[in-house]
């Protein structure tokens, strides 16, 4: 839960930002935002995608780019007039005054040095403090983010960690240097539960020493329980704002209500996030026919499995050091059945991923593909099958080729799963994950981390799969657009046999989703079944724990209960 502040008058703000207006050539997507950031509390700001919150965060610490015309009434940081700031100045306050946790964390680490050197770096150039001194405080603020092997992850580079450890060392790189602010922008995402509660302890702890903190995040449970105010953002306007319990526990704003409405915590497997209505709205193609009700009801199981593994094992080894990924798994994906998949960051969940694709190679057990050779397949024999396959990435940006804008992403995934690839199916994939056909025109750099998401999901979805691998794919999207997407997948399964491999660390969306689940830890598979009867009563203490640690809304009507202690 929120920390409580003490009686007594409120502490002066350390930001302090009256009328803050954002605009692109000319558009506002800004609109008068005011904000007072104190000592000792977090606020969180939430809100659909594309709503203002990452610009918000952005613009606050000088980097909303160069086409933007920032300008407020009042922008004071820790004392200090900023309006007007140049990139100089700006630099001088970023890391010192005010840190910065962004969402794309692969994006946002130099991809050439070792993680310990760039987390380091503010230490030694700000402090003054030697590589050895750095060294030692980078890993013991490594330690406390709970990142695996800490001694041997300091010395590897951003392409060498899982998704999770990537976001930790970002977070360790805002938070080195103890910075009177500290804007987060979805810290935890894509982090499992356990992580997620101790990245979130940490922004509490640093609450707690006196940091005001600005908590960006979609995930409304989070927020819930960290949080002590909440701003709800539409269209650049701030429409509903006050203390966590009071506006998400009562919440007045319809923009408020439908963001707690869509989150799918307790809501049952083929039962939809959204009504009838609403959802034809959103997916207009995916709901074209007639249709005689709300609810998704999943596919009945095939005979047999369309892509299975058996007995796979994957070590990798470097610097003399082996490290075993996968170690003995097996499952089967099923037509019109989702599995999900969970564990912590580092558990082998993508790597498994990557061997049911076969972009890395087993070094024992196989795959089969609808009872024949898969993973054996020299790649000239396995690429005509490769269609039968989608692949949705937690890192969207990361898997674009970033020479390309959108609609030459979309035709290259059309034309090579032999779909027509005409202006008129672009923009009908474009309309399946509501986005405007205007997003053809654009690049990825220039969408948010929900929108980029939507154009992988779309991506994958072109060729018309029959299986889909979904690593994290709503991790970075808003609650209503998540559940849309929710929605759409069963409506896709429904209507294709689609088999659905589902990995989250968000186990509201797993247990919503997934007929089967499976738990890993350390390579393993630690528990296989049925989801509501592994939910209902999990045999491993692992499972337990995770279940347990999973953040619940701790406000209003639909609050069934709470994670662990924040």
């Amino acid at each position: 839960m929120s920390g409580d502040t003490a009686a007594g008058p409120p502490s002066a703000p350390v930001l302090d930002v009256t009328g803050l207006r954002v605009a692109f050539g000319g558009r506002e997507v800004v609109r008068g935002l005011d904000l007072q950031l104190r000592p000792g509390r977090i606020v969180a700001v939430v809100g659909e995608s594309g709503s203002g919150k990452s610009v918000t965060a952005r613009a606050l610490l000088g980097l909303a780019g160069r086409d933007a015309a920032v300008a407020a009434e009042r922008f004071e940081l820790d004392g200090e007039d900023v309006r007007g700031a140049g990139p100089r100045r700006w630099r001088r306050l970023r890391g010192a005054k005010v840190g910065l946790v962004l969402q794309d964390a692969l994006a946002s680490l130099d991809p050439l040095r070792p993680i310990g050197r760039e987390i380091g770096d503010p230490l030694r150039l700000h402090l003054g403090l030697r590589p050895a001194a750095a060294r030692t405080r980078v890993l013991e603020l490594l330690e406390r983010l709970d990142m695996p092997h800490p001694s041997l992850t300091i010395d590897r580079r951003s392409g060498e960690l899982s998704g999770g450890m990537r976001q930790r060392a970002l977070i360790a790189a805002a938070v080195v240097l103890d910075p009177p602010v500290l804007i987060a922008d979805e810290p935890t995402t894509a982090l499992d539960v356990g992580v997620q509660a101790n990245v979130l302890r940490l922004l509490r702890d640093a609450a707690d020493r006196g940091t005001a903190v600005l908590l960006i995040s979609h995930d409304l449970a989070v927020v819930s329980h960290v949080a002590d105010e909440v701003l709800v953002l539409a269209d650049g306007e701030v429409v509903e704002q006050g203390p966590t319990a009071s506006v998400l526990g009562d919440p007045v704003h319809p923009a408020t209500r439908a963001l707690l409405a869509a989150v799918p915590a307790d809501v049952p497997r083929g039962v939809a996030l959204l009504g009838e209505e609403r959802l034809a709205g959103l997916a207009p193609v995916a709901v074209a026919r007639e249709r005689s009700g709300a609810d998704i009801r999943p596919t009945p199981e095939a005979t047999g499995p369309l892509l299975e593994a058996v007995g796979l094992r994957r070590v990798f080894r470097s610097r003399g050091a082996e490290q075993l990924a996968v170690d003995d798994v097996s499952l089967a994906l099923r037509s019109g059945r989702t599995l999900g998949l969970v564990g912590e960051s580092g558990s082998g969940k993508t790597t498994l991923a990557r061997l049911l694709l076969a972009l890395e190679h087993p070094d024992a057990g196989v795959v089969r593909l609808d009872g024949g050779p898969w993973s054996e397949l020299r790649e000239a024999a396995r690429r005509p099958l490769r269609r039968r396959i989608g692949a949705i990435w937690q890192d969207p940006y990361g898997s674009f080729d970033p020479r390309w804008g959108v609609e030459r992403l979309l035709r290259d995934a059309l034309a090579a799963g032999e779909q027509p690839s005409g202006e008129g199916a672009v923009r009908e994939l474009l309309d399946l994950v509501r986005l405007p056909g205007t997003t053809a025109t654009r690049h990825p750099l220039e969408l948010s981390g929900g929108q980029r998401q939507r154009i992988a999901i779309a991506r994958a979805l072109a060729a018309r799969p029959e299986i889909l691998i979904a690593d994290e794919p709503v991790s970075a999207l808003d609650v209503t657009v998540q559940a849309a997407i929710l929605d759409l997948l069963d409506e896709l399964q429904r209507e294709r046999g689609l088999a659905l491999l589902l990995i989250s660390h968000d186990l509201g969306v797993v247990r919503h989703m997934s007929d089967e689940l499976a738990v890993m830890r350390h390579g393993a598979v630690l528990e296989h079944g049925p989801a509501e009867q592994l939910f209902a009563d999990p045999q491993h203490a692992y499972t337990t724990a995770l279940i347990r640690d999973s953040p619940r809304l701790a406000f209003g009507p639909d609050a069934r209960g709470t994670a662990g202690t924040r």
